[in-house]
């Protein structure tokens, strides 16, 4: 199957907050946070706490907003340059290939230690950090995307 990938900046930005927002460190971190702004709200309904516990939780909890909604994705998207390339994939029973006008680069599916779906996109992790993301809409129709689905989960063990 050969695709030709042109991302979108809406979309990869959409994509780069899925990944962050599903690291286990992430969501302990607002779990937490959370606890902690609901907690210091109830405090100060109460009267227990003065203003500022409750307002520094309120400012913690929009800044980590801030940053892994908009500025993580946005420094991620504006450092890559796969994004801002058109290339060719080529997806086969062994092997991911991506064919640039500089250069080709072959990976065997045992290098990839897992793979996610997000809505518009195939995340495919080489480890916990770094990871290569291939757009649905590059596929022709859905059923090379359901191929495409059934090939990674076979070759990819998690």
């Amino acid at each position: 199957m050969r695709l030709k990938i042109t991302y979108k900046k809406p979309q990869v930005l959409q994509a780069l907050r899925y990944h962050f927002i599903s690291r286990r460190e992430i969501k302990l971190m607002m779990i937490l946070v959370n606890v902690f702004a609901l907690l210091a709200a109830a405090l100060f309904y109460f009267k227990l706490i003065t203003p500022l516990p409750f307002l520094m939780s309120s400012v913690l909890w929009l800044c980590m907003m801030v940053a892994f909604w908009l500025w993580l994705p946005w420094l991620v998207y504006r450092r890559s340059r796969t994004f801002k390339d058109s290339f060719f994939i080529n997806i086969d029973e062994n092997h991911l290939t991506i064919e640039t006008e500089r250069s080709n680069k072959i990976w065997a599916w045992r290098e990839f230690s897992n793979f996610i779906e997000t809505p518009g996109f195939f995340h495919l992790y080489f480890d916990s950090r770094s990871f290569f993301l291939i757009p649905k809409d590059a596929f022709d129709s859905s059923d090379d995307i359901h191929k495409a689905r059934g090939m990674m989960r076979e070759k990819i063990t998690k």
